[in-house]
This record gives C-alpha cells, structure tokens and sequence, in this order.
C-alpha cells in the first residue's frame, strides 16, 4: 500500500484529504503504466492460487479388487421346452375346427372334430358281436357244469364232456376277442375327437373344414408348443472351456455350482430380457465340424416374449472372481500396434502402463495382468499429457456424482473394498461369431 501511495505522490497527486489530484499531461501515459503495476502489486496481497493453470488437469480412479462374476456370452436359438404335432389318427372328414389360432390351449383340449359316424357304427357292431359271445359263453358253461357230475356216474361218456368243457373255454376266448375288438372300435371312435396333448400355444390349423385326413398318411393339423419355461440351446468353444478350467485349477476362478450358474438372455435389439433362467446342462460331446460343446438353459418366460427359432445372446455366469480389478473402458488406450495400456499417476507424473484385458463389466474392463491394487488409473484428460509429463490429478465422478468403483478416486491411500460388499455387475467374456 505505501508503494502505491508513492506512484499516485509521484504522478502529482496532491493530497487525499479532500483536495483534488493534479497530474501533468506528460504523466498521463505513466497513469497507465502505473495503474497496471498497481494492480498487480494489490494482486499480489491476496491468496495464492489452488491450482497451476500450466500445469494439464486430470481425472484419476484408485483400483482396488472387487468379487466379480465370470460371464461368457455366446449366440443361441430360443427352443420349446415341448413341440406337440397334431396329426390325424383315423380317416375321415374334418367337421369343426374348435380353438382360436394363435391362442393357449389346455391339455386335452377339443381342438378339430372328424365325422364320427363310421366309427360309431363299428363300435356298436363290436359291441352287438361281444354280447353274442357272451351268450355262447353262457351257454356253453351251463353245458359244462350238467355234465361234470354225470361223467362220475358214467351217465355221459368222457369224451362228451371234454367236448363239453372245450366249448365251454373257446365261448371264453370268443368274449375276450369280441372285447378287445369293441375296445378298438371305441379308441377309434375316440380319435374322431382331436385334442390337445399338452398345455402350450397353438399356430394355425393346417387343414380346414371339410378336409379329408387320413391315418396312413397321418395328416398334421397343427402345432402346439409349450412357452414357459423356455429353452435356450447355445454354444461354447472348447478354447473357452480350457481356459476356464485352467483358471479353476489355478484358483484364479471360484467355480459356481450348477444350480446357481444364472443365464441372462439379450434379445436382438440389444435389450436385456429382465427374467434369468439357469443353466441345465453342458454337452459331454464336442461337434467335430465346429469345434463347439453344446449348453441348454431354462429361461421362464410367461409372457411369451421369447418364440421358439428366435436368435438371442446368453450371458452365462461360469465363476467368480474374488480379486478382479477394474477400470472404466474410456480409460484402455490402444497403440498403434494393437496392444491396451493404461495411463497411471505417480509422483505427479504420468506413466504409461501395458496391460492385459479380460471380460467386460457394463462399461468397465476386468485388467488381468500388468495393474495391481492402488494403482491411481487417469479416466479423463488424455489430450495434453503424455509418459514423464507433471499433471495435477483429481477425483473421477462418473454420472455426475458417484466417484468410480474400488475407494476414493485419486486417493492411493484409499482403503480397500469391502469383503462383505455387494459383488459387482457380471464380467462379460469377448462375445462369439455366431
């Protein structure tokens, strides 16, 4: 402040008691000059600035292990779980057609009606034939039991009685015959009524009204498939299985058990189907042509979004992870050669890491090799800092407000996760060619 009181004395200023200043013209121009140094010099007094503003500012994440799912994610066809033919069982002609196209049908459900008439005819003729065999049978018993006690008197000779109990037994097969050709006549007559075998959706009739259908030929008349659950057949590469049981047999990878390896199904827009199924076998054989085991989930579906022949993608949790590190995917830089390498902060200086790359997790990469826990990854600021460079680094807030995942950002000191913490969102393998 007396420095600046000097300048203004120096300039002509006469007093600051109320007496106006005076300066000369020849002065005006050191007004200028000297207002400028003024300025600074009262700049000067004030706080020194929080940051270098030469200095390239950066954003920083601190790594630290999360338990992570193992996910691969592998092209399928969505499959009914039962895919019943309607065929026809006798001849005939088709009377009515019963249920709604396209709709749900139960199990034994009336779906089409072939004329029954000649098949009603021929159980009433079988069952007129078993009533005359019955007759003879009665007959023939009541001429069996007469000549039982007169053949021990010797009243009839023994040849009439073995003729006797003969027919007696020939009246019995005639009855069984004659049954078993009524109960023919009424399962042929019961086949005129064409119903549904199991509970599901039926497609379209493929024959219609008025149509003759035959039993040698057995005419289908249309498709019921059950859609909830749903199957979903898919495939993996032997290379895949390998890696993952060597990863098992490492301990690098916990294993999930069969019951709780969970299947997500992406449908072919892109969007995730919000029902998981799970897996329920893995293929013992390998396809020589294609070199791919065959999987099988169950995925519930009660809506019927999915349709069977539908392509999907299934996000298939195989093991878990309990030390995986992982790094936003803006933050993998890749060099002209192809290889991933991450930007870290030490000692306020960049340094340039190469790195190893496993599956994906939403937008983060799992980093197999090359990072360790605490190392502080730049996520944002790439464009004016380079290897050895000096950056100011700070907090990483991801959407705005939540630092990323593993501690606080920027801070190498942060703690680490904690063990009992909810696990992170599945990692996702590189997806297959389908």
């Amino acid at each position: 402040m007396v420095i600046a009181v000097t300048l203004l004395r120096s300039l002509g200023a006469v007093n600051f008691a109320g007496v106006s200043m005076r300066f000369s013209p020849k002065r005006v121009s050191g007004l200028a000059f000297s207002g400028g140094v003024l300025a600074l010099l009262l700049a000067g007094c004030g706080e020194k600035p929080q940051m270098n503003p030469g200095m390239p500012q950066v954003s920083v994440i601190t790594v630290q292990p999360q338990r992570t799912p193992i996910v691969s994610e592998l092209p399928g066809r969505v499959d009914a779980v039962r895919d019943a033919q309607i065929r026809s069982r006798v001849t005939g002609i088709v009377q009515k057609i019963t249920f709604e196209q396209g709709g749900d049908v139960k199990e034994n459900q009336l779906l089409f009606k072939i004329d029954p008439a000649p098949y009603k005819a021929a159980y009433d003729q079988a069952t007129a034939q078993l009533k005359q065999a019955q007759a003879n049978l009665f007959s023939a018993k009541l001429l069996a039991d007469r000549y039982a006690p007169l053949v021990k008197a010797n009243a009839v000779s023994k040849q009439e009685y073995d003729n006797a109990v003969a027919a007696y037994r020939q009246a019995e097969a005639t009855v069984a015959a004659a049954k078993a050709t009524q109960d023919n006549a009424s399962i042929n007559l019961g086949y005129t009524d064409v119903v549904s075998p199991i509970t599901g959706r039926i497609g379209k009739p493929l024959v219609t009204e008025g149509a003759l259908v035959e039993a040698t030929s057995a005419t289908q008349m249309a498709t019921v498939q059950q859609l909830d659950p749903i199957y979903v057949d898919f495939t993996q590469s032997t290379s895949d299985l390998a890696a993952l049981r060597r990863a098992f047999a490492s301990g690098k990878l916990q294993q999930v058990g069969k019951d709780a390896a969970r299947a997500t199904v992406v449908l072919e827009d892109g969007t995730e189907y919000d029902r998981p199924g799970k897996l329920l076998f893995t293929g013992i054989t390998v396809d020589p042509s294609t070199g791919q085991v065959n999987l099988r989930a169950e995925i519930p579906n009660p809506d019927g979004i999915l349709l069977p022949g539908m392509y999907v993608r299934v996000r298939l949790e195989q093991g878990v992870n309990d030390q995986a590190l992982l790094v936003p995917q803006q933050a993998l830089q890749r060099t002209a050669d192809g290889s991933q390498s991450l930007m870290l902060v030490k000692d306020n200086k960049i340094e340039q890491l190469p790195v190893t790359t496993g599956g994906a997790v939403k937008t983060d990469w799992i980093i197999t090799s090359g990072l360790k826990a605490g190392d502080v990854v730049v996520v944002e600021g790439f464009q004016k800092i380079r290897p050895g460079a000096p950056v100011q680094a700070s907090p990483w807030n991801k959407a705005g407000g939540a630092p990323a995942a593993g501690g606080q950002p920027g801070q190498p000191g942060a703690k680490p996760a904690d063990p009992g913490a909810k696990p992170a969102e599945p990692a996702q393998q590189a997806p297959q060619k389908s």
